[in-house]
């Protein structure tokens, strides 16, 4: 979800990697260990939860998340719990990472020492205060100074304990004050809006005669106001600390007003610090990135230098080639330039053009396409693109079915546990490759059509390259389908959506021995134990020598590189799209029973959307609703006032609306996400839609009495109809541009080496050897192109600075007082521009 300013569009996203804590201190008790877990949070909202790793000191999570961020933040924390069954989970350290600081861990494994949890720096939010100092003439005819002090509201409050009540206590703090008064409550309500006044008296000092206004300095500098936000609880323990504000009366200044917003700051009570380690620490790896995307027109220049790739000869004189050259990683290139050329259709001759050009390169049919080149990376990305669906379709019932049934695979007999037989154990894992064999075999009708067009590709260069190789049309193929595709899938599920979470220890174990299995089968070596170290795996392997495993691998491997097309790819199995617990309203079906709230199992397939009680009776039939995918008409979200609950979002049905609220703001977007993405095509879809909830006879948005009424809002815009394919054009080209424009001196360098290569026929620098030119005119005429649409960007952002710099205002809703970020920001523009607020 992007944030807009002023024509420009801000993304949000963060990648993480969860890999492991260690020397958690033990626990109190005799046993000593500890059952941790992991939770992700934006400020205090938990976004994500890795799985529970019990019995362990130093628990290895190894589990990835990405999202994208649809709302502002100020820390990306973490947090360590100790899952107890009796009673609530206890806290046992956090990392808490400010926004400005994140790019100072970008991409690198970093430990991170825990931090103790205390409620009292457990805040987030903000709050809108005016102050206002008047002079007043008390009835005896003196001058005396009020200060009005009104509390306006309060927004992204936190819940706690699955409630917010908050109230502000407001006090004047000086050498010898502390009165302290206070707002209502306002319940449910984590965006309150109080708009009440106090009144506090500031005493004059004794040498004050002047008949004007005026406040001596020396008593302003003593006096401050301070704003407590409390959250009021039923509970024995007293009402939770929110955060606090402490506002200088200096502020005021000659004029006696001041009206800003507030960040709320937590507050400090004398807490002993911590040693270092003292509460163990964490490794994790942090890639947080946000895009300024401008419109469309501005990105033109680059965008057609990037989407003539495939046609400029020869290929690496192009723009895309060139910048898969100059980034450090072959994957950072290949990441927005697949999606980008996905997005206009240009993907196939592309990768074409690149792979014809690397084989053309390729001495040895055994070693097509083992380099992590540019052409192996794009097709990679492209693969886990167009072919997640294909993947769940395929593998999902199987991987999710060996996950939940705890077969005892192990074949290396140092690894048997004792209880076990080694015999039994390979009849298991034999079982388990001949089904996810099959599976796979079988598939070649489901294979996504993109993919298809590119194995007919590879399969006719190569074929082309290496006449007397009969067999290097189909390693050219499987050496992708098998051993970058099927093999990583099954060897880690949860990286391919495949599972939740990273598997335990003997299911990993057990996934691994498959994986090696079918990579080994798929890739036709011509000694099948010859690929094995280990000869316990060459002995099971004896299983699968029969040439029928080799013909099913080659009629799949014909099918899926064809140059037949298929009109219609569908596949008639429901796939499982997204499932979870939320909370839903009734919808009124029953005309006398409650509206209330309960919780439910919600399962979104490509034909139908449901929910049931629990998620054991999602595996039967006994769905409580089920709303087919045609039915729905519109998904948006609900505004909070309708329940005064967050992250609440409708599905809207011709006779009804569906209302939803998912566990946070991260799980709303995508859940809203894949609902419009897989219903984009029906041909009732609404154009508008009501925001609000129809309560009490009447819509709240716009307060029509009719339940039938059009809605008075329009529908958020339309998006692709390909689930798998959402992608933004704009945002990408941005990502390239912000890549190239990183790589420049590297750019310039590839210049260097054009002229170079262009005038001396002679062994070539050592510090241009690095880049492959084939044409040096021609890609220094890109070279050239690309360095000038790079300029003439950058102008752009630093423009959009200046003028967002010189708008700006610190105190306003959007920049809050206590805004670190912003306040780096201000110092980086004052160093580098004279340009003031």
């Amino acid at each position: 979800m992007a944030v807009e300013e002023e024509g420009l569009r801000v993304f949000q996203s963060v990648k993480i990697k969860i890999g492991e804590a260690k020397n958690i201190p033990p626990y109190p008790g005799p046993n000593k260990m500890r059952d941790c877990y992991c939770t992700v949070n934006l400020d205090q909202e938990e976004v994500f939860r890795t799985k529970t790793i019990e019995k362990s000191l130093c628990p290895f999570y190894g589990e990835d998340f990405y999202c994208e961020i649809p709302r502002s933040f100020r820390h990306l924390s973490f947090y360590i719990f100790d899952r107890d069954v009796f009673r609530r989970d206890s806290s046992i350290g956090k990392v808490a990472v400010k926004k400005e600081d994140l790019q100072k861990y970008h991409g690198k494994d970093h430990w991170f020492p825990l931090q103790p949890v205390c409620a009292d720096s457990e805040v987030q939010g903000k709050v809108h205060l005016e102050l206002r100092l008047s002079e007043l003439i008390t009835d005896s005819g003196g001058l005396c100074h009020k200060l009005a002090t009104r509390v306006l509201e309060c927004q992204d409050l936190p819940i706690v304990n699955g409630q917010c009540d908050p109230y502000a206590a407001v006090s004047l703090l000086g050498p010898s004050r502390s009165e302290a008064k206070k707002t209502k409550v306002k319940r449910k309500n984590n965006n309150p809006q109080f708009d009440e006044i106090f009144f506090f008296e500031v005493t004059k000092p004794l040498s004050f005669t002047k008949r004007q206004f005026d406040v001596e300095e020396d008593d302003v500098d003593k006096l401050a106001l301070k704003v407590d936000l409390w959250n009021a609880s039923n509970l024995k323990f007293g009402d939770e600390f929110l955060g606090e504000v402490r506002v200088p009366l200096k502020v005021l200044g000659q004029a006696g007003v001041h009206d800003a917003w507030y960040f709320l700051q937590p507050r400090d009570n004398g807490h002993k610090s911590v040693k270092a380690d003292e509460l163990g620490s964490l490794r994790l790896n942090i890639v947080y990135t946000e895009d300024h995307v401008f419109p469309t027109e501005h990105y033109n220049p680059l965008r057609d230098l990037l989407l003539q790739s495939a046609h400029v000869q020869p290929v690496s004189a192009s723009a895309a080639h060139i910048l898969g050259e100059v980034c450090r990683e072959k994957q950072e290139a290949a990441v927005p330039l697949v999606r980008l050329f996905l997005h206009y259709g240009k993907i196939v001759p592309f990768l074409s053009a690149i792979a014809h050009a690397e084989i053309s390169r390729t001495q040895d049919p055994n070693t097509i396409f083992r380099g992590n080149s540019l052409t192996s990376k794009c097709i990679d990305e492209t693969m886990k693109l167009a072919g997640m669906h294909y993947l769940r379709v395929t593998l999902k019932p199987i991987i999710d079915e060996i996950c939940s049934d705890h077969k005892p695979c192990e074949i290396d007999p140092v690894k048997l546990k004792e209880s076990e037989n080694l015999d039994t154990n390979r009849e298991n894992l034999r079982q388990y490759v001949d089904r996810i064999f099959s599976v796979i075999t079988s598939s070649g009708v489901s294979c996504p059509t993109v993919m298809c067009d590119i194995f007919f590709s590879l399969r006719e260069s190569a074929a082309s390259r290496f006449q007397v190789d009969a067999d290097v049309r189909y390693t050219a193929v499987s050496s992708f389908i098998f051993l970058r595709f099927f093999a990583p899938a099954i060897l880690s599920p949860n990286l391919f959506h495949l599972r939740p979470h990273h598997p335990d220890p003997c299911t990993s174990r057990t996934l691994t021995l498959i994986s090696k299995t079918i990579q080994t089968l798929g890739s036709l070596a011509k000694s099948k134990s010859a690929n094995f170290k280990e000869s316990y795996m060459a002995a099971f392997y004896d299983y699968f020598n029969e040439q029928k495993y080799a013909d099913a691998v080659k009629n799949f491997l014909d099918l899926i590189s064809s140059s037949a097309r298929w009109d219609q790819k569908s596949i008639e199995t429901p796939i499982m799209l997204k499932e979870g617990f939320m909370i839903k309203r009734a919808q009124g079906r029953n005309r006398f029973g409650l509206k209330n709230f309960k919780k439910r199992w919600f399962r979104l397939t490509n034909h139908e959307f449901t929910y049931h009680k629990t998620k054991g009776n999602a595996k039967g039939e006994g769905a409580l609703c089920s709303i087919p995918i045609e039915n729905i008409l519109a998904v948006e979200r609900l505004e909070e006032e309708s329940f005064k609950m967050k992250n609440m979002f409708q599905v809207i049905q011709p006779e009804r609306a569906l209302y939803i609220q998912a566990n946070n703001c991260v799980e709303a977007r995508d859940w809203i996400d894949i609902l419009t993405k897989v219903s984009q095509c029906n041909r009732k879809r609404l154009s508008t839609f009501h925001p609000s909830a129809f309560l009490n006879g009447h819509w709240l948005c716009c307060k029509l009495s009719a339940d039938t009424a059009p809605g008075c809002t329009p529908c958020t815009g339309g998006l692709p109809a390909n689930i798998q394919l959402d992608v933004d054009g704009d945002r990408e080209t941005e990502r390239i541009y912000s890549l190239y424009s990183t790589y420049m001196s590297k750019l310039v360098k590839m210049q260097e080496a054009c002229g170079s290569k262009s005038v001396y026929d002679g062994p070539e620098q050592e510090e241009y050897s690095t880049f492959v030119i084939d044409d040096p005119q021609e890609t220094y005429k890109t070279l050239r192109l690309v360095i000038s649409a790079v300029q003439t960007l950058e102008q752009q952002h630093t423009q959009y600075k200046r003028d967002k710099f010189r708008k700006t205002k610190y105190g306003s809703q959007e920049h809050p007082i206590g805004d670190q970020s912003f306040q780096c920001y201000i110092r980086q523009q004052s160093e580098s521009s004279t340009y003031s607020i």
